[in-house]
């Protein structure tokens, strides 16, 4: 990997490559249950004759960086709709290599037991990223605590809002950070793998979930589109959608509660 990508990157090797593994891949995660159960797929890969380097990133922007620049071969942390934006605005040509897990979005406080009780001009921290921005947003309106346009669908921004009665205030966060900021504000959206991750609070404790029937923000492998054929990286799909120790690795991940979460490739 180039010296720009090492800063807040964590490396975690997967043993050690031998000659007859030479032919290894890296693959991008991000901390938690993707870095996990990929982890988990690794270890199994290797008995099969596949070296597979796991490599943890703190953001959300550079897996796609060192995905497209070949410092990776896949990536795994990010569903169709922030891939299909993330290649919209810098160019990315990459392709899904396959389905993985599907997680469930809540609404999280530490300071309040409902909606009622969130002040006028409270605090929310939301996602600063387009497409999680838009579900965030999507969750506050069925929570009824905004207003958006009509239609606005998964893309939405904190300019979409229309209605606002409690006149709340809102802070915007990177992702895998939301966890660390929940008890610094009234309502915060939060992703079950980061808080289990981070250790904050209790998962399940949520206001409100979002749906798990949503496959377009189930989590995908991706490689670059000139590469996508590449049968190790079919080879490693497969081991993670089939290994019994993969599938422990989501659920323990998840803390071992099926609400946050749903194995998707199995429909």
């Amino acid at each position: 990997m180039t010296s720009r990508f090492l800063a807040g990157i964590v490396l975690a090797f997967v043993g050690l490559a031998s000659p007859a593994l030479a032919q290894g891949i890296k693959v991008g995660v991000v901390p938690g249950v993707y870095a996990d159960s990929v982890i988990a797929a690794a270890e199994e890969a290797k008995a099969q004759g596949l070296d597979v380097q796991v490599v943890e990133f703190s953001d959300w922007t550079t897996p796609n960086v060192a995905l497209a620049a070949g410092d990776l071969d896949l990536n795994y942390f990010q569903n169709k709709l922030f891939a299909e934006n993330a290649s919209r605005q810098r160019g990315y040509r990459f392709a899904e290599i396959g389905l993985g897990t599907l997680l469930n979005v809540g609404l999280y406080s530490l300071k309040h037991k409902s909606f009622e009780e969130i002040p006028s001009r409270g605090t929310v921290a939301v996602p600063n990223d387009p497409v999680n921005q838009g579900r965030a947003l999507l969750l506050l309106a069925k929570a009824g605590l905004i207003r958006l346009k009509d239609g606005v669908g998964a893309m939405g921004t904190l300019d979409d809002i229309t209605g606002n009665p409690k006149r709340l205030t809102f802070r915007e966060v990177e992702g895998p950070q939301l966890a660390r900021v929940t008890g610094d504000v009234d309502l915060a959206v939060g992703y079950p793998h980061f808080i289990i991750a981070s250790r904050a609070f209790d998962p399940g404790s949520a206001l409100l979930f979002s749906g798990l029937d949503d496959v377009d923000y189930a989590v995908r492998f991706y490689a670059n589109r000139d590469r996508a054929e590449d049968p190790r990286f079919q080879k490693f799909v497969r081991i993670y959608q089939t290994s019994p120790k993969v599938r422990a690795a989501i659920s323990k991940g998840f803390a071992d509660n099926p609400k946050l979460y749903s194995i998707v490739w199995k429909n």
